[in-house]
């Protein structure tokens, strides 16, 4: 008797594709509804805005590095073999979803696009629902105490 395919959490939707969705319409209310600018020196806000965008590409490669040397996908409606203490994981169980927010916050100020950096934060927080609540019941149910230990030791985010 074969064993039923293992499958992960019960995510439904692409989480980076929300994180595009929070910019195209950050992009297109800035367009045709009301321009927000930032509101700093236009200097500032793009050096700024540059330095948050490589933090936040530093943080999401450094994890995508880790899934790829342990052998995980990043899809999160497939397994997870092993759970992941080192790099990023050490300070944030979502370096990639906290990478994808700051991206988007660093691309809204290097824009001078305040609406941008602000539907990166709705962003998160619609990711927050429907993929990290999921992902943690599933990383709960499936390791159990060493996921629970690691939950009192690193925040969700920051």
């Amino acid at each position: 008797m074969t064993q039923p395919e293992e499958r992960g959490a019960k995510v439904r939707f692409p989480p980076p594709l929300v994180f595009l969705g929070a910019l195209l319409l950050g992009l297109a209310v800035n367009q045709w509804v009301r321009p927000a600018p930032i509101g700093v020196a236009r200097t500032v806000s793009i050096v700024v805005g540059v330095l948050l965008m490589l933090l936040a590409l530093a943080l999401v490669v450094s994890a995508r590095i880790l899934f790829s040397r342990t052998g995980q996908s990043p899809i999160p409606w497939k397994p997870t073999p092993e759970l992941i203490f080192t790099g990023p994981y050490r300070f944030t169980r979502n370096p990639m979803y906290v990478g994808l927010t700051t991206f988007g916050i660093g691309l809204g100020l290097a824009l001078n696009n305040l609406w941008i950096s602000a539907f990166s934060l709705w962003a998160l927080l619609i990711v927050h629902v429907i993929a990290v609540r999921p992902e943690e019941a599933y990383l709960a149910e499936k390791f159990g105490d060493g996921y629970r230990t690691y939950l009192t030791r690193v925040r969700r985010y920051l």
